[in-house]
Order: structure tokens, then C-alpha cells, then sequence
């Protein structure tokens, strides 16, 4: 028994399924480059994000308390604008033991490829009680 091929038929690929074939990886790659992209610009922005967030940490740690007259800065710090906002915060506790509360509000803008980004952090402190003599802890 012996296999031989029918003349007129042709092994290997025709010119057609090369071009279809081409076609189809051709839109893989633009789908997976697509896909790339634009995980490498979440993670830029997701860096960014983690940078303002660590700033606005440690600007809130700055005091551990807020002066009766209020907590207003400002500044810049590696391409990081932020601004620091307090407000009294009113509170129904009535016992003179518990200090006033304030409520501290830290905003940080930033510029990430043209577009304008921004978070915000709010929290309460306690407001810092005079010291006998009327100075200041």
C-alpha cells in the first residue's frame, strides 16, 4: 500500500492562510501592546498616588495637636503641591476634660503627564491646651 498525494494537490501553506495568519498575530500584538501600555501608565499613577498618600502621612504627623488658632501651611515638596486646613469640629461632649476637637484636612495635588491629580486626607486632633502662664504646649 503506498500513499501518494493526487496531482494537483499542493503540500504546505498558500499565500491566503500566510496573510490570514499574519492578520491575526498582527492583532494579538496590537491588543497586547495596547494592554501594556497602558498597565505601565496605571502603575505610573499608582506610584504617584502611594508617594502623595506616604506625604500626606507624614504631614499629619507633623503635630499631634492643632493651636486654638488653627493649622494653615502650605508648600511643595518634590513636585508635589499640598495645603494643610483646619476648621473647629463640633462635637455634644460637654465635659471640660475632653479638649475640643479640630478637624485637619490635607490636600496634594500633583501633575502626571498633563492631567492634574489629587488626593485628600482628613482627620481630627485635639486642640492644644494652653500651658499655665498662658503658654502655649
Amino acid at each position: 500500500m503506498s500513499l501518494s498525494v493526487p496531482l494537483g494537490r499542493q503540500k504546505g501553506l498558500s499565500l491566503l492562510e500566510i496573510l490570514v495568519a499574519f492578520s491575526i498575530m498582527a492583532m494579538a500584538l496590537g491588543v497586547l501592546y495596547r494592554a501594556t501600555g497602558s498597565s505601565v501608565r496605571s502603575v505610573s499613577i499608582i506610584d504617584a498616588t502611594q508617594r502623595a498618600a506616604s506625604l500626606a502621612q507624614s504631614l499629619m504627623a507633623l503635630r499631634d495637636a492643632v493651636p486654638a488658632s488653627g493649622w494653615i501651611d502650605a508648600g511643595e515638596t518634590a513636585g508635589f503641591k499640598w495645603n494643610i486646613r483646619s476648621a473647629p469640629y463640633q462635637t455634644t461632649v460637654t465635659n471640660p476634660a475632653v479638649p475640643p476637637l479640630h478637624e485637619v484636612v490635607i490636600g496634594v495635588r500633583w501633575a502626571d503627564a498633563g492631567v492634574e491629580r489629587s488626593i485628600q486626607v482628613t482627620t481630627l486632633r485635639p486642640e492644644r491646651s494652653p500651658l499655665p502662664g498662658g503658654a502655649a504646649r
